[in-house]
């Protein structure tokens, strides 16, 4: 379980998230990261990029050079340790992206990949269930 506060709101930091990439808004994309937060991508290769310096290398081609209908909600939920986020990424080709965050709300970890399939209902796994489930 991450160490959110509880009325944290992980599902629309993750929409702030989305806004920024669709805006084209580097500064906005970037802030909502912690500042030694990482991105695990799979999508065409398997990199990993730490601190805001290597995520803006890894986000400005990214957002200058997007597709129309890049970037479009397919299915959002939350997560025990986060949020999961299928969208359409600047190739308007579908991805799924998984967000943890950090005491304060930052972003702390995103890691992506290509969307095999569509989420389920195994896939969501709200707060709350998870801590029943582990006795809290």
């Amino acid at each position: 379980m991450s160490n959110v506060p509880k009325d944290f709101d992980q599902v629309a930091v993750a929409i702030d998230w989305l806004d920024a990439c669709r805006q084209r808004n580097l500064e906005a994309l970037l802030d909502l990261y912690t500042l030694d937060a990482s991105l695990a991508c799979e999508c065409d290769e398997s990199t990993i990029h730490r601190g805001r310096a290597a995520l803006q290398a890894y986000w400005q081609p990214r957002l200058d050079a997007f597709s129309p209908g890049a970037f479009g909600l397919e299915e959002i939920v939350p997560a025990a340790d986060g949020v999961v986020l299928d969208y359409l990424n600047g190739d308007a080709k579908p991805v799924r992206i998984h967000f943890t965050f950090d005491a304060a709300g930052k972003i702390l970890q995103t890691s992506c990949g290509p969307l095999i399939r569509p989420l389920d209902a195994n896939d969501a796994v709200v707060p709350d269930q998870a801590d029943r489930s582990q006795g809290s």
